[in-house]
């Protein structure tokens, strides 16, 4: 997949492996995919191996090894596949995409996709207690944003982490940036998505509200349920009486 314009970024699939019977024609179950990027914004290369859509390893192309994204994941075998060989693979695709984009520009249109936000908390929030804010932006193509924070309009940096881009079986990539908060009424935390030469951002708003309790809830059922009963019992007996009336009568 490739682009001509601004971006001029060449994407190439080593590995795609559908770990499914050959044999039906049903969707895979699983797919482990080894992608790698090459591009001229930063970063200008990317290699990544996921898991469906969770990230395993990417590649450290300055000290020439594989780094794994958590950090309980046992180390990539290099053997498998040599630094060496990954380094000429990246160089390779610096080569096409500059003979590409000479081909292609004011040919072919420039590919780009709108990213999308969405923010959401690693646990349950509950107010004045630590927890994390998790901003996920997928639909992202070229693999080149800024994901950045704000609390109350203020730019937030302190704690603030992102994991490097993971290809979707889209041909697309996602990317997540995470916050440490401790959420109180009325913050409003937001997440702002730009990309290099465009004019507009994607901003995600998170707002903490301050959950019922489960014994308020049930406290509040069950009086709705106990006020529900006696207003039945009331009309049943007021149909009774209307009943006995139009029976004398």
């Amino acid at each position: 997949m490739g682009a001509a314009g601004g971006s001029r970024v060449l994407v190439a699939g080593l590995l795609w492996v559908a770990l499914a019977a050959a044999v039906t024609d049903e969707p895979p179950a699983h797919t482990l995919a080894e992608v790698l990027f090459c591009q001229p914004a930063m970063p200008s290369l990317g290699l990544a191996l996921a898991f469906d859509a969770d990230q395993l390893f990417w590649f450290d192309f300055p000290g020439s090894r594989w780094t794994p994204r958590l950090p309980d994941l046992p180390p990539w075998p290099p053997a498998l596949e040599p630094p060496a060989q990954l380094l000429h693979d990246a160089t390779l695709c610096q080569d096409l995409r500059r003979s590409l984009t000479a081909l292609a520009t004011g040919l072919l249109p420039e590919s780009k996709g709108i990213p999308v936000a969405d923010v959401f908390t690693v646990r349950p929030p509950v107010l004045g207690e630590p927890n994390t804010l998790v901003c996920m932006v997928g639909n992202i193509f070229p693999p080149a944003v800024e994901i950045s924070w704000q609390l109350d309009g203020i730019p937030v940096t302190q704690g603030v982490t992102h994991t490097h881009y993971t290809p979707t079986d889209d041909l697309a990539f996602v990317r997540f940036s995470y916050l440490p908060v401790t959420p109180a009424a009325g913050d409003i935390y937001t997440c702002i998505v730009t990309r290099e030469g465009d004019n507009a951002s994607v901003i995600a708003y998170w707002v903490p509200q301050n959950p019922v309790t489960s014994e308020v809830l049930e406290t509040a059922l069950c009086g709705a349920a106990m006020a529900l009963g006696i207003l039945l019992a009331l009309l049943g007996i007021a149909m009774i009486l209307v009943s006995r009336r139009s029976a004398h009568g």
